[in-house]
């Protein structure tokens, strides 16, 4: 239950049956009902949530506005077909609202103020789509849902004008005379005879959101439900901006004050791009069931680290059988936030000119390694390259590998690695054998006596 200036503006379902009703005095509530919680209420905190929730919204459409207090608006006209209609899009929208915690009601009309009306009409019928059906359900509607009526209502019953319909049989002189400017505007714009003008949503150019739980949470695992609407606002936020999200951060906050717990960090890394809330919640819940927490949450930080511009996927004319490079990116992030990121690795290339230190293994969901310049586009890299270089013996000068070898290419010098302490010096070779086997050995040249070893295999 939520009180204002000592009266209830709010009540939960529970507190209606129990006798409490919007604008009882806090101290009857008290009386008739003792165990009820009471709220005071906190502007600032309200429209924050409806900040957050408009946010959300944004992943739907990219014109989102505010109006009042607990109200958003939204114009779905170019986003129907994009998510399979109007009633599979108010489901969409019904569902992403549950899960930042709020309650919905939910109206749909050519009009903005028309489909505000039908959402706070009593009756069930709330999703028009054509002008002449609105307008019927309109006249019937009372016209005190009209906020601007209001400070006329005496006059209005007085006169037996109780709908919508009776109100526009008036004459608008008559009614312009006795109310203001106010009332035939917003009857202009519910009817569609009057433009409507909004201020758009704007997303923030960085996100980061914070969430504040409303008890102590004990174990990581129950912390992803409240997270849920820190990723919603996430989606919500890429889509406005047309972003893919690759690596994102969550903060396990504690307690304050003297005892004070650091925040616990959970960093995801993504093998690919992606912006949509099922993949992203999927990820988090293998992460956070491998976390002990040190001590209870009080609430959650998330901060989106690295982003990068959405590309659209693109099909192919005729798709190949089986998964798609999506479907097996998702796969590697999955057994990577399950394993451990060590745990799933992927071959990558480093800027090094070094063998041993080129080729390396990297997590398979984290970043993509691109391929560098670090070698010359003519140099021959052999297919299989040893853990450990074979020393070979030298027979007259030549290298001997199980018999006498051939030379065929080379030699390729490399000196590089000063810098971390791991230098090398020495000559590459092609060397190949009787029975046409090709080997990649190298000359070390960093002592007097001269050395061979035999570093790789080529195909």
């Amino acid at each position: 239950m939520v009180v204002a200036r000592g009266r209830v503006v709010a009540a939960s379902a529970q507190a209606v049956e129990g006798g409490v009703r919007i604008g009882m005095r806090s101290s009857g509530v008290q009386a008739i009902c003792p165990d009820a919680a009471v709220h005071e209420q906190d502007a600032a905190r309200e429209q924050e949530a409806l900040c957050g929730v408009a946010l959300a919204l944004l992943q739907y459409t990219p014109e989102v506005a505010l109006a009042g207090e607990r109200d958003v608006l939204l114009d779905v006209s170019a986003s129907l077909r994009a998510f399979g209609g109007r009633l599979a899009l108010a489901r969409l929208v019904r569902a992403s609202v549950d899960t930042l915690g709020f309650t919905l009601r939910l109206g749909m009309a050519p009009t903005a103020q028309g489909a505000w009306l039908l959402a706070h009409a009593a009756q069930r019928r709330r999703r028009v789509v054509r002008m002449e059906r609105l307008a019927q359900w309109l006249d019937a509607l009372p016209c005190l849902l009209l906020p601007a009526l209001l400070p006329y209502e005496e006059w209005l019953a007085g006169i037996g004008c109780r709908s919508f319909g009776q109100l526009r049989r008036l004459p608008r002189a008559g009614l312009q005379r006795r109310t203001d400017a106010g009332v035939l505007d917003a009857l202009d714009r519910a009817y569609g005879q009057a433009p409507e003008l909004f201020e758009w949503v704007q997303a923030p150019p960085a996100f980061r959101a914070r969430l504040e739980l409303p008890d102590r949470i004990e174990h990581a695992e129950a912390a992803l439900f409240a997270a849920r609407r820190l990723l919603q606002q996430l989606s919500g936020w890429l889509v406005a901006h047309q972003f893919a999200v690759t690596r994102f951060l969550l903060q396990l906050e504690h307690e304050r004050g003297r005892q004070a717990v650091a925040p616990t960090p959970l960093e995801i890394a993504l093998a690919a791009p992606a912006w949509r809330e099922d993949h992203l919640t999927r990820l988090l819940k293998e992460r956070l069931a491998r976390i002990v927490l040190t001590a209870p949450l009080i609430g959650l930080r998330l901060e989106a680290l690295q982003v990068e511009t959405m590309k659209p996927p693109t099909d192919s004319l005729f798709p190949d059988p089986g998964a798609t490079p999506e479907e097996f990116h998702r796969l590697l992030e999955l057994l990577g936030a399950r394993l451990g990121d060590h745990s799933v690795l992927t071959p990558a290339l480093r800027a090094d000119h070094r063998p041993e230190v080129c080729n390396a293994w990297v997590p398979a969901a984290g970043p993509r390694t691109r391929r560098t310049d670090a070698a010359p586009e003519f140099a021959e890299r052999p297919f299989w390259l040893l853990e450990q270089p074979i020393e070979l013996i030298v027979r007259e000068h030549r290298p001997v590998f199980r018999s006498p070898l051939k030379l065929v290419k080379g030699p390729e010098r490399i000196e590089c690695g000063w810098w971390d302490g791991g230098l090398i010096v020495r000559d590459y070779f092609i060397y190949q054998e009787d029975s046409a086997t090709c080997y990649w050995l190298y000359r070390e040249r960093r002592e007097e006596e001269v050395r061979w070893f035999l570093q790789g295999f080529f195909a």
